[in-house]
């Protein structure tokens, strides 16, 4: 069946096979993979660099306050066409959390409280819908 799809039941699964003519990918499927599949940018940018708001050093398991902004130097545009997707906080490479926002209703900063049992780099990246990722640290001390 050149081009046809044929349904084949498995117990409860229904598995698709698609003969040789291969169907071409959905347009802004791309758009899902997160920083994980994409490049991430560090350079700074007044309108995409995340800045971090955090402490210096905090006691171990002791709450506080991480603010992250998009837009360094001005304000990220929140728009229908144009706005970020999401924002995530890490501490090394192990995500602490992340919020997605909405276009038009979001502005581009959230907090995170958070605790922490050993220091290291917190990472902020972000992602708008017109370029890769963007990415900022900023070093953090745990005091027992």
């Amino acid at each position: 069946m050149t081009g046809a799809s044929r349904w084949i039941a498995v117990g409860a699964v229904i598995v698709i096979a698609v003969g040789a003519t291969a169907l071409p990918a959905r347009a802004g499927q791309e758009e899902q993979f997160t920083p994980e599949y994409k490049e991430l940018r560090s350079a700074a940018d007044p309108k995409h660099t995340p800045r971090i708001v955090a402490p210096d050093t905090v006691k171990r398991g002791q709450w506080f306050d991480v603010t992250i902004t998009v837009g360094s130097g001005g304000e990220h545009p929140s728009l229908g066409e144009h706005f970020v997707r999401y924002i995530a906080l890490y501490i090394n490479s192990a995500e602490i959390s992340r919020a997605y926002l909405h276009p038009v209703f979001s502005y581009p900063k959230v907090t995170f409280t958070i605790a922490l049992d050993e220091g290291g780099v917190l990472r902020a990246v972000e992602e708008p819908t017109h370029s890769a990722a963007w990415e900022s640290s900023k070093p953090i001390t745990v005091t027992p």
